[in-house]
């Protein structure tokens, strides 16, 4: 199994996972070829050295997908807090324990950049997820909130 850098190829197996499950059909747009959006935001992405859109592979294929994000900022004596987004499996390779790796790959990632906690938030409506992430050593400390424009 291999971490790495995503890169533009990768963009659309990347959004095809994302778009491959409940709550993503409703709010992703997979189609060939992919709206610029997609690509517009990897570039971005690509370019800001405190994200790293990874993809893992498995025998030349890509397999699972997640972004990290390093947030610096004054609390914490100025530490750095690390944030973990859209992960997916591809849905092939779900309930084979890629999952646990990709969030032991993360963790280790997140302290080799120095931050000193890793965050998440999840929906809901995924309740086996929390269940997940708590088997992780993941706590619910806080209460999230969003506001959609």
């Amino acid at each position: 199994m291999i971490f790495r850098p995503a890169n533009k190829e990768d963009v659309v197996p990347i959004v095809a996972m994302l778009a491959d499950d409940e709550l993503g059909a409703k709010r992703e747009n997979f189609q060939d070829p992919l709206p610029d959006p997609y690509l517009e935001a990897f570039k971005k992405i690509n370019l800001d050295p405190n994200q790293e859109l990874i993809v893992v592979e498995e025998n030349n294929e890509i397999v699972g997908t997640m972004q990290l994000s390093f947030i610096q900022y004054l609390t914490y004596q100025g530490g750095i807090r690390s944030q973990i987004e859209a992960v997916r499996i591809r849905k092939d390779k779900r309930g084979e324990g890629l999952g646990e790796k990709m969030f032991l790959w993360a963790i280790s990632r997140a302290k080799e950049r120095g931050a000193h906690l890793l965050q998440l938030t999840t929906d809901k409506q995924r309740p086996e997820a929390l269940k997940f992430y708590e088997k992780l050593g993941f706590r619910a400390t806080h209460e999230g909130m969003k506001m959609h424009f």
